[in-house]
């Protein structure tokens, strides 16, 4: 399984790919769908990442996305000023996905 990165900004993707993750550059909702379904199509690709500010402008698609498919996970990360919510966007994910607090 692969993470994939969907930025608004160039140092985060630079940072990931630091770290072996792909991704690419959007700065609209209608780009981040077209990913999104890229996505879903690649079957190999199992975590999507999706800057702060991105999922923002499509929120209810990244929900339905959740909502109707196992795989991939798309997780919502923090751009490179930082998160813009008082709680962790993972930390939260997981504690309402599976019921535990960490």
């Amino acid at each position: 399984m692969r993470f994939y990165l969907i930025s608004d900004n160039v140092d985060t993707l630079v940072g990931m790919r630091l770290a072996g993750i792909e991704g690419e550059i959007v700065h609209d909702a209608e780009g981040v769908e077209r990913v999104l379904n890229t996505c879903l199509e690649d079957e190999n690709i199992g975590m999507v990442l999706v800057t702060q500010p991105l999922c923002d402008l499509c929120k209810y698609f990244i929900f339905e996305i959740k909502k109707t498919h196992d795989k991939p996970l798309v997780v919502e990360i923090p751009d490179r000023h930082g998160s813009q919510s008082n709680s962790d966007s993972i930390t939260r994910y997981v504690r309402d996905a599976i019921g535990i607090k960490i």
